[in-house]
Parts: C-alpha cells; sequence; structure tokens
C-alpha cells in the first residue's frame, strides 16, 4: 500500500512540473532526454508582474554565458554606456632628436579588447609624436589588475584555447596569435602566415598540400605547440587538404609580458621604430603620458561580449567593476562585491546567486530564471536598455544566434544571450510577437544531455512567439 502511495505521489509530481510548461514544449524537452526536473523557465510580458508560464524559476541553475547579461547590465550603469578604459604610455627619460634616453613605460587599465589595427596605430601614434629610438627597456605597468593565479588548463584542459586565457590590466589583442592556412595560387603548396609576427614564437615549415575534402583538417595538420610563458614552438608537419581552401587557427600562446614585448618589437619596428631593449614589470612615473590609446565606448564592447559571447573580455569588464566599489588594483572579490551591491541597490534578490568570473565560463556560478527574468525586466525599464539589447544577438542574423532559428517566428524578432557548457544550455533575453508585443524569455537546462536540448529551447522562443499572447495557463 505504501509503495502504491509513493508512486501516486511521484507521478502526481510529475504531472504537476510538465503542467507548469505548455505541452508542447514540455514534450520538446522530454523529447530531447531532459528530464523537466533539470529544466528551468520563465515567460513574462516585459510589463507584467508575474510570469504568463513558469517551470522551476527558482531553481539556482548554472547559467553558462547567459551571466553575462548581469556583468554587461551592471557595466552599462555603474560605469556608463560611453566608458572608455586608456592604455598609457611614459617616458622614462629625457627624448632628444627622437632618440629616448631612458625607459618606455606602457601602463594598462584592463582594455577589453585592444586589436592588432588598434596597436599598429598606437605605435604609429608613438613614432609620430617624435619617438624613434628606445635606448633602455619596455617597461609594463599592470598593477591596476591585482596579480590573479590562473591556470588556463583549469576548466576543461585546453589551456591554449583563447577563450581561456586569464584576465590582465595589459591584455593586447586576446594574447592570441593566428595562423592562416591556404593554398598558394599556383596550387602547389600551403601559403602559412603567423599574425601577429612575434619574434619569440618560432613557426616550422608549411604542411603538406594534398587533394581532398577537409574532414577533421586541425588533424591532419598535426599542430605540435610547445609553449613557454617567453618563448613558442610551432609546427604542422601533416598535411593540409585542398578541399579546405583558407582556414585559420588561433592559439593563445606565452605569458602576457612576453606577448606584449613581442608586440611591441614588432609593430614599433614596423612604425619605424628602433628598440633593442628587454621586457620588464615596474610602474608608470607621476607624469603626464607621452601619448595613449583609448579603447572604444562601452556600448561597443558589450556588442562582442554578449553577441559573441567572448569570455576574455567578460573577464576584463567585470574586474573592471571593481573599480566602482574601492580604488585599484581591481580584484575578484572586489568586483564581486560591486555586482551584489549593485543588485541590492537594484532591489534584485536572486536567491542562491553565485558570480565567480562574470563570464559565466564557469561551474560554480549560479543564477534562478526568475532572477534573470527580474533583472531583465529592470533593464527594459532602465536608460540604458538600447544599449543592453543592441548587444544581444539576433535570432538567424548574428552573433551566436547567426545560424540558429532561421525556419520559425523567432528569426528576426528575437534578441537573445545564449549559454553553452559541457551540461549547460541557456537563452535569455527578449522576443517580440507579430503583435508588438514584448516578452522575456529565460531558459536554463542542467543535465548531461543539455546540448541535445538545443532544439527545445529554439522551439521554446518559437512557440513563445506564435502562442503566448492568446496563451491561458491551466489552473492547478
Amino acid at each position: 500500500m505504501r509503495s502504491a502511495l509513493v508512486a501516486l505521489v511521484l507521478v502526481l509530481t510529475a504531472a504537476a512540473a510538465r503542467a507548469e510548461l505548455p505541452r508542447p514544449v514540455a514534450r520538446a524537452f522530454l523529447d530531447a532526454g531532459v528530464p523537466l526536473s533539470h529544466v528551468a523557465v520563465v515567460v513574462q510580458r516585459v510589463d507584467a508582474r508575474r510570469p504568463l508560464f513558469a517551470h522551476q524559476p527558482d531553481a539556482p541553475m548554472n547559467p553558462a554565458s547567459t551571466m553575462k547579461l548581469v556583468t554587461t547590465f551592471a557595466a552599462l550603469e555603474l560605469l556608463g554606456p560611453d566608458y572608455r578604459w586608456r592604455t598609457e604610455a611614459y617616458l622614462g627619460g629625457e627624448l632628444v632628436d627622437g632618440t629616448l634616453h631612458g625607459d618606455l613605460t606602457l601602463k594598462g587599465h584592463g582594455d577589453p579588447k585592444i586589436t592588432i589595427e588598434q596597436w599598429q596605430g598606437f605605435m604609429a601614434d608613438l613614432h609620430a609624436k617624435g619617438l624613434e629610438r628606445i635606448e633602455g627597456d619596455l617597461v609594463l605597468d599592470r598593477s591596476h589588475f591585482a596579480p590573479i593565479e590562473h591556470d588556463p588548463a583549469a576548466f576543461d584542459a585546453e589551456p591554449l584555447r583563447p577563450y581561456n586565457v586569464g584576465p590582465d590590466a595589459l591584455l593586447v589583442n586576446f594574447k592570441s596569435v593566428r595562423f592562416a592556412f591556404e593554398p598558394n595560387a599556383a596550387g602547389d603548396a600551403v601559403d602559412l602566415r603567423m599574425e601577429p609576427p612575434l619574434p619569440q614564437v618560432a613557426l616550422g615549415p608549411s604542411p603538406t598540400l594534398v587533394d581532398g575534402d577537409c574532414g577533421n583538417w586541425r588533424r591532419s595538420v598535426s599542430g605540435s605547440f610547445v609553449n613557454e610563458p617567453e618563448a613558442a614552438l610551432v609546427a604542422f608537419p601533416g598535411q593540409y587538404p585542398r578541399g579546405c581552401g583558407a582556414r585559420d587557427w588561433n592559439v593563445a600562446l606565452l605569458d602576457h609580458p612576453a606577448y606584449v614585448h613581442g608586440m611591441f618589437a614588432a609593430y614599433f619596428a614596423a612604425a619605424g621604430g628602433t628598440f633593442g631593449g628587454t621586457v620588464r614589470e615596474g610602474r608608470a612615473p607621476p607624469a603626464k603620458p607621452f601619448a595613449a590609446l583609448e579603447s572604444a565606448p562601452l556600448h561597443d564592447v558589450i556588442r562582442d561580449v554578449n553577441k559573441l559571447s567572448n569570455n576574455v573580455m567578460a573577464r576584463q569588464l567585470f574586474l573592471t567593476l571593481a573599480a566602482t566599489s574601492g580604488p585599484p588594483p581591481a580584484t575578484i572579490d572586489g568586483a564581486r562585491e560591486a555586482v551584489h551591491r549593485w543588485l541590492a541597490k537594484r532591489k534584485l534578490a536572486i536567491p542562491g546567486f553565485q558570480v565567480d568570473n562574470g563570464s559565466g565560463l564557469s561551474r560554480t556560478e549560479r543564477v534562478t530564471a526568475r532572477g534573470l527574468a527580474q533583472l531583465l525586466a529592470a533593464a527594459h525599464a532602465s536608460p540604458v536598455r538600447e544599449e543592453l539589447a543592441t548587444s544581444l544577438a539576433i535570432a538567424a542574423t548574428d552573433g551566436t544566434l547567426a545560424r540558429r532559428m532561421r525556419n520559425g517566428s523567432a528569426a528576426g524578432r528575437a534578441l537573445l544571450k545564449t549559454g553553452s557548457l559541457e551540461g549547460v544550455r541557456a537563452l535569455a533575453g527578449y522576443l517580440q510577437d507579430p503583435g508588438g508585443t514584448r516578452w522575456i524569455l529565460v531558459a536554463m537546462v542542467n543535465h548531461p544531455n543539455a546540448a541535445r536540448a538545443q532544439g527545445a529551447l529554439d522551439f521554446l522562443a518559437d512557440w513563445t512567439l506564435r502562442n503566448a499572447a492568446s496563451y491561458t495557463p491551466p489552473r492547478h
């Protein structure tokens, strides 16, 4: 009798759980092999106090990259949409007839995105201002961020992947190197280029060009990487299939000081300068900068953070938030304190909320679906709503959604942040239905079969756009 009663309770509990979601939506997750006990969903009008429907809205879940919504919204409000980072150059001696009799100091403030083109412009500016030769060393002032112990292999044992690069006050080009492969014009060999051309990275011969389809071309070229803090050796001794055409392989090499040293040596020389010194750590003098590189405004920067889900930029931005709660150096704890203080001021209570590095590339970060929905509602009512909304990927159009939702109602009507980790899939953002009603959608899956739930998440967005305006939830 007792076992029968327990079984009945379990059946009724499962039925109630399923009833919280529209049946077609619940069936989509179940068909993907994901139990509904591992799914959290909130769908709500942007101007409503309560969800239209919700499922496990208060269960703390790993949000993957949808955590970037917290970081970027906090940044827009705490720093301002027009906030800019500066990277400064200081002269450590007299500049006479183009020659600096002393060291050149570069001081970083955590710029999340210094591209090769921007760096080239910075080097050209130094030369144009009269700096032609440096007799001293390159001194790097990275003190704006406190030293952070970072193991690039810790998350997924992939230390050379650019997304595993740690934050740094003087981050340049994401500390990454692009190896570009392409069959040459004669069709008998492979042209191999390294960008940037770092002098500390030795590059072996190109792979052999062979006929065939592309397939798993990275395995075919047999990339070999010996990566040390101050030097690296890269070789591709295998074969490159002709059917691949042009391909890129991006790798994170060297440590931060060696990488900046290489970037400076390569591009200062390209600008016409002469430098033969070494690199060392130090502090910028209390003087006016000789030159400065200014970043794009924050509202532009967060488009890469959210549309492209750039983890390195998100971590840089997260640490920058520490400056809003105390003086530098910025620390992880300071950034967490700034976010918690901002949430409290915003009266956004999220039970079980845990922020690790602000990017979502974490196994410990937690947020609830209701919490993210409340955050999105607050953002929609905020003066920075357009900046946040336009930073999200547009379904079937760009960013991480460029190839998703192409054949449904969501195409062009959904502005969403995606989230993807092993065992995690998530979507969060805004939908606008054909009648002009705007909806908030938050959905997270934490389950070993989460990768199979991507179609169910896309279906949820499509179903909401087609049916939410006329949907009446069943009464329990």
